[in-house]
Parts: C-alpha cells; structure tokens; sequence
C-alpha cells in the first residue's frame, strides 16, 4: 500500500501534467483564433462596385457593338431588357492576293449588327479573331501563308469559355453563339455543350446556331439574284467581297484593283462598286434573316 507521500508526490506529478495539457489546449485555441483572425483579415471583403448607382451623365450611343460601348451604356442595355448577347469568330488567315486577312471578321463585322438589331434584344461582344488556323510545326492549313495567326484547339475553346462566362457573370440570359470559318465549328459546339451542362439550372442559357454558317447556301442564294460565279481557284468569291464592301471597300482593295483592271472575281465584275455594295447588303440581310429565325426558334424551345 503507497504510503501518504508516494500519494501526496503523485498527486503532485499529475496536478503537474494537468496543468501543462491545459496549457497546451489553451495555447492551440489561441493559436486556431489567432490564425482565424489573420485569415480574414487578409481576405479581401466584396467591396461595392464605384459609381454602380449612378446615371447616365450623356446620352448612350447608338451602337450594339459592347466595345464601342461604355459600361454604363451596358448596364443601361441590360436593365432596358437587351439580356442576349452573340458571341462569334471569325480569323486570321489568307484570302486570295485581294482580300484583308481579317476577312471573316469584316464579314462578321455587318452579319452580327443585322442580326443583333432584327432580334431587338441583343448586343455583340468583341468578335474573337484567334482561332484554330492549322498546325504551328510544321506548318499546315493557313500557317502555311504569311499574316495568318492560328490558335491551338485548346486555346480558343479556353477563350469562347473565358468570354461566356464573363458575360454570364454581368447577367445576361441567352448566350448566341455563331463563327463564320469551318475551323471555328467543332470548338464552339463542344463550348455549347459543356457550358450548357454547367449552367443547367440557372437563368443563363448557351446556344450554338449551326444555321449561320451556309457559305454552299449563299452561292445559291446569289443565284436566285442572277449572280452565277465560276470559281478560280483563290479563297475569295463574290458574295463575301460584296458583303464585305459593305463594311469598307478598302477591304477587297477596290480602288487598286479598278486601277489594274482586276475589279473581279469568279467571272462575275463587281462595278459598278454601288451595285455590288447592295447586293451585299441584300446578302447580309439574306444571312441574319435566316440566323434571327433560328435563334427565336431555339430560345421558344429553351
């Protein structure tokens, strides 16, 4: 049997051992609070967006193009009810010896604003010039030419996802998605498909509208319109030249081509320019016509 003070010494030892558990429990609960209070102090709070309330100091420009807009302006779109958005891509790359290397983006420059003010509701975001053009190493498709800029796969489908989704995040509701170059098909179609799956449930929706790309149908569209072209062989045809027009006729570089005597193309003359600068138009037209009633259809069906 311990003796009083074996009993008296332990009792000591584990007083002891206590009193340092504590000490250690104590400590670690400062050190977690101590930890807690850094960390939140260090994040940053979600601080209100600078002049979020206020008006309008000028009156808005008469544009649905977002880069030619200022953020007021887009704001003021969205909350009049201007909640669709179309995103597009064109490229660069060689066009024959007369066309600009922007060629697609011109193009796009005249389809998405009849598209955009015959649907009523929409703005365009900056059209996407890189996209996928052909292998860097060694070089294939386009690259194989001077003044063309390709992207990789995985860089564009980044960039479509990157643009989607910021105009997600300043709430606009139905994203449009269309591209004016073959190359440009298959990652749009999988950046529908995947955001689409990803949004599923909220207010926004992705839709990506095979029915603006149709070159094969334009060709036949101008036939109707008495232009029947023989192809010579360049990256270049009458109806994106006239459409094209219609944005700027620096573009197809009309004036050096009159003064060589060059102000054709596929068999078909292009002068009088007026002439062909209207059934550029008409050709434009013919386009958003056909994209508008495709995307009412798809947003009835959403």
């Amino acid at each position: 049997m311990p003796s009083s003070k074996g009993m008296a010494s332990s009792d000591k030892e584990l007083t002891k051992t206590s009193k340092g558990s504590c000490m250690k429990t104590k400590n670690r609960a400062i050190c977690i609070v101590t930890f807690f209070l850094i960390f939140t102090s260090w994040v940053p709070a979600q601080e209100p967006v600078p002049f979020a309330d206020d008006s309008r100091p000028i009156e808005a420009f008469d544009t649905v193009f977002m880069e030619e807009m200022t953020w007021l302006e887009v704001r003021d779109a969205l909350k009049s009810g201007k909640t669709t958005v179309i995103v597009s891509s064109g490229g660069i790359e060689q066009n024959g010896p007369y066309l600009v290397t922007g060629k697609h983006n011109v193009v796009l420059r005249a389809t998405t604003e009849a598209i955009a003010r015959k649907l009523g509701n929409a703005l365009v975001a900056p059209i996407i010039a890189l996209v996928p053009e052909g292998d860097h190493e060694p070089p294939t498709g386009h690259m194989r030419y001077p003044g063309t800029f390709s992207a990789r796969k995985e860089t564009y489908r980044n960039i479509l996802v990157d643009v989607c989704t910021s105009l997600k995040v300043h709430g606009f509701e139905n994203i449009i998605l269309i591209c004016d170059s073959k190359g440009n098909v298959e990652g749009m179609e999988e950046v529908a498909k995947t955001l689409g799956d990803r949004w599923a449930g909220s207010k926004t929706g992705i839709f990506y509208i095979p029915e603006y790309y149709d070159y094969p149908g334009l060709t036949q569209w101008l036939e109707t319109q008495g232009i029947k072209q023989v192809p010579e062989g360049i990256h270049d045809d009458f109806g994106i030249s006239a459409m094209m027009m219609t944005v700027d006729p620096l573009t197809v570089r009309m004036e050096q081509r009159q003064a060589k005597g060059l102000f054709h193309i596929n068999g078909v003359d292009m002068n009088p320019p007026e002439k062909t600068i209207e059934m550029g138009r008409k050709a434009v037209n013919w386009r958003a016509d056909i994209t508008v009633k495709a995307i009412r259809e798809r947003l009835n069906g959403k």
